[in-house]
């Protein structure tokens, strides 16, 4: 039976009924639906209750972890220390657990994970990543790093959870100073402002130029301009070489005796 003609005849069991277009890739809910009617065996003849359906940002799976309490790695510490599997586990979830604990290391209490480089990170829960995120990114040696910057500063101190690169790029977005004193770099295009001096030799503008190829007969490669910015003289001065001395002697020889101190 065509779908139309099918969905014509049940919408007469209905007091009201409207129909909304889902895109391809918004369908998960049809398709949870679609799942859910095949489950059900339902009685026209009796009276339905209305089944409520509640439509969540993050997957199922990211809500309920965290729940019981128990850290991430409590499966695999388990596994490794009593070769318990955890409750109702099918052979595939085994299987994942074997897996997964190859790479870790029970030192007592405490689980480590092994590195690719062989170096034992040790494995932390929810409050103490939010902890050391802190310390990272804010401490009294953070440096206010990006996420991915935090994550391998993490790593190098020695420690290790699952969602960490992802944990430490929600926290340097969700970070207060960042967000005030980071680069603007989508920031909208300003207007330019001229600078304006109130008389002359009160502002320079200094440049490099060079170097210079062939180099002149007695060996300059670079020339020193300083530009004054309300009449537009200008101060020209050959040199081999551009050093912090060199300027300093420019700016007192050329601009300070000569023209006063800007």
């Amino acid at each position: 039976m065509p779908y139309s003609q099918y969905v014509t005849k049940l919408s007469q069991n209905f007091e009201k009924i409207s129909f909304d277009h889902v895109p391809r890739e918004d369908n998960r809910m049809a398709d949870a639906l679609a799942t859910l009617a095949v489950m059900l065996n339902l009685n026209l003849e009796l009276e339905l209750h209305p089944i409520q359906i509640t439509k969540r940002d993050v997957p199922a799976y990211c809500i309920n972890v965290g729940n019981d309490n128990k850290p991430w790695y409590f499966d695999i510490k388990q596994y490794i220390k009593c070769k318990e599997y955890p409750y109702e586990a099918s052979k595939n979830d085994k299987c994942t657990v074997r897996r997964l604990a190859m790479n870790f290391f029970l030192s007592g209490e405490v689980l480590y994970k092994r590195n690719h480089d062989m170096v034992l990170l040790r494995c932390v829960d929810e409050e103490e990543a939010k902890q050391i995120m802190t310390d990272i990114h804010e401490g009294i040696c953070g440096t206010h790093a990006n996420g991915h910057m935090m994550a391998r500063q993490i790593l190098r101190s020695g420690y290790y959870w699952t969602t960490m690169e992802s944990d430490c790029i929600k926290y340097a977005r969700e970070c207060k100073k960042c967000q005030i004193y980071m680069y603007k770099i989508h920031v909208a295009a300003s207007p330019l402002h001229v600078l304006s001096t109130p008389w002359p030799f009160s502002l320079w503008g200094m440049d490099v130029i060079g170097p210079i190829d062939p180099k002149a007969s007695n060996g300059h490669r670079f020339i020193l301009v300083a530009i004054d910015y309300f009449i537009k003289w200008i101060e020209a001065a050959s040199y081999c070489n551009v050093t912090r001395g060199v300027v300093l002697k420019f700016i007192k020889k050329e601009l300070i005796c000569r023209y006063g101190l800007p």
